[in-house]
């Protein structure tokens, strides 16, 4: 009689950030993965960590997980259903991919059972939503201030909100910039072409819009254009 240990690749979702870094909720799905280990005589032979909404349906360390316990041919294991995610679809997917998986609250749940968990999860989440829309919306109706514009909201956080302001313009600037290279790589031979024959701005702009150019907005090139690439 064989003493091998059935192999469990254990799997811990956490919604946020701030979550992930504290360890509130890991250490409590964790126990739930060894408790159940324990209990099958099983052996964990890797957790993966995620710090992704439950509406999110693209998990890399999930899909990793999935791989990892097919290559073992051993079970995937998460504390609860609702780790996996609030998604009846994406449950579904899970269980069309033929990977075993077992959810500690419910370690006895058939494929039937699953899928009325997800279909309960699912609308509790839509619920919670829809409850959270209208509190707020009725908050607003009545004046209330909400996030950062509270009063006081970023006392003594000044430069969490100037770091994260100067951020937001970086990576605007750089998207921008992308997206304008192409039309600018374009327009650019011909503007230093008929700026060294002499011609005006607003000759070039003429040019450049009987040629079918336009500009990163789509409107026509205008001499002040020009100007900011000649």
């Amino acid at each position: 009689m064989s003493n091998a240990k059935a192999k469990i690749v254990g799997y811990v979702r956490v919604s946020t950030a701030r979550q992930g870094e504290s360890g509130l909720g890991l250490d409590a799905q964790l126990s739930a993965i060894e408790a159940y280990a324990v209990s099958v005589n099983g052996e964990i032979a890797k957790v993966y960590r995620e710090v992704e909404s439950g509406r999110n349906n693209d998990r890399p360390q999930l899909a990793k997980a999935m791989s990892h316990a097919k290559r073992l041919k051993g079970k995937l294991c998460i504390a609860k259903l609702d780790r996996l995610g609030r998604n009846v679809h994406f449950i579904s997917g899970l269980m069309q991919s033929k990977v075993d998986f077992v959810a500690c609250d419910n370690p006895c749940a058939n494929k039937l059972t699953v899928h009325i968990l997800a279909c309960v999860a699912e609308n509790e989440a839509e619920a919670i939503s829809a409850r959270t829309v209208a509190a707020l919306a009725a908050a607003k109706a009545k004046g209330t201030l909400l996030g950062s514009a509270r009063p006081n909201h970023w006392l003594g956080r000044e430069n969490i909100r100037l770091n994260a302001a100067k951020s937001a313009r970086a990576a605007a600037a750089a998207k921008h910039q992308a997206e304008a290279e192409p039309i600018y790589s374009a327009v650019r031979p011909i503007i230093g072409e008929m700026k060294e024959q002499g011609a005006s701005l607003q000759a070039i702009a003429d040019r450049l819009n009987v040629d079918g150019f336009s500009t990163l907005r789509g409107l026509a090139w205008n001499r002040m254009q020009v100007s900011r690439l000649a």
